[in-house]
């Protein structure tokens, strides 16, 4: 890549915990915790957390990976704490990312109620603060309610992410499967709209997985504003075979996290093509983009590569990719200073 991309300071708005863990930091915490891996090596234990394009057909065997494994090992306030402060860090160190809002669930790491909830946040904000002082970047954490909780779970965690609204954390997300379509459903989205007021009118701010899936269309990202009425949207690229959709991204002013590997990996895009097609046509009806890495090490990438992808393949320009970056920042769930 020329120097001048090299220097340019990167912001990463869309990154899971559970997807970005280093494979040796991971194998560490698992035989620190003594936890019972199906591979005795650790190659073989490389190749289980990572989705490498020939075992990931689609989003779901995406997210067994994670749900199965990474997500598991971190269940441990050391586990979160040593996870949080690793990659922020190794962000830094490889991507020169100055600014990181990391999302994970908090209910997903205390082992169905095993372990106190309040003891994984905190662990999670101690990370979190430790990388910030040594490297001198930005970061926020992002809760991920999750579709397959029901009402009242969900409920708890919006209530911890006011609770620690002032300790960094600084957003709610809605994030799962959709290979159930459920999201199609205006009704089904309405099950959130009171958890995402709440958190709203306690001065968190809201983003939302949706529109990721092939073979859904974008009545779901309409749902989603209409209802839910984020300033940012995960994914969302079936939006743009939708008009009425993307006026609506337009007119109610919704950024996109846009994340190219993880869409070419789970056959979200059928190839460089389509994604270069989608990330053109939002562009052409002013719809906001930013570019993201969902999940470094679990999709083998960094924010270098992702803004490489969209470089090299002409999908936009160097001064197009700066104006995402640019509304990156401006939309970015940290208060500028």
């Amino acid at each position: 890549m020329a120097q001048k991309d090299m220097t340019r300071e990167l912001i990463d708005l869309h990154i899971h915990v559970g997807g970005a863990v280093a494979p040796h930091i991971l194998w560490a915490i698992a035989h620190q915790q003594g936890f019972k891996l199906p591979v005795k090596s650790y190659f073989e234990f490389v190749d289980l957390i990572t989705a490498s394009p020939d075992k990931v057909a689609s989003l779901d065997e995406y997210l067994k990976i994670m749900h199965t494994w990474t997500e598991k090992i971190q269940s441990s306030p050391m586990a979160i704490e040593r996870s949080v402060y690793e990659v922020i860090g190794k962000e830094y160190r490889s991507s020169r990312v100055t600014q990181i809002e990391l999302r994970f669930n908090p209910m997903k790491r205390n082992l169905h109620s095993e372990l106190d909830l309040d003891h994984i946040i905190h662990a999670a904000i101690r990370g979190m603060d430790q990388a910030m002082l040594e490297y001198g970047v930005k970061a926020c954490l992002i809760f991920c309610l999750a579709r397959e909780f029901d009402h009242k779970l969900n409920s708890i965690i919006v209530d911890k992410a006011i609770k620690y609204r002032h300790r960094g954390v600084l957003g709610i997300d809605l994030a799962g499967t959709e290979s159930h379509a459920l999201e199609l459903k205006p009704e089904v989205v309405a099950q959130y709209e009171d958890l995402f007021e709440r958190a709203r009118k306690a001065g968190l701010k809201a983003t939302v997985h949706t529109g990721e899936t092939r073979g859904t269309g974008a009545e779901g990202v309409i749902a989603v504003i209409e209802k839910l009425k984020p300033q940012r949207i995960g994914h969302g690229i079936r939006a743009a075979y939708d008009e009425a959709a993307m006026k609506l991204l337009k007119e109610r002013d919704v950024v996109l996290e846009i994340c190219p590997t993880s869409n070419l990996q789970t056959k979200a895009v059928e190839g460089i093509k389509e994604l270069e097609h989608i990330i053109r046509t939002f562009w052409d009806r002013g719809v906001k983009v930013t570019i993201n890495t969902d999940g470094p090490y679990l999709l083998n990438t960094d924010m270098r590569r992702e803004i490489e992808i969209v470089e090299s393949n002409r999908i936009l320009t160097a001064e197009q990719i700066d104006q995402t970056l640019a509304w990156a920042r401006e939309y970015s769930f940290i208060r500028r200073s």
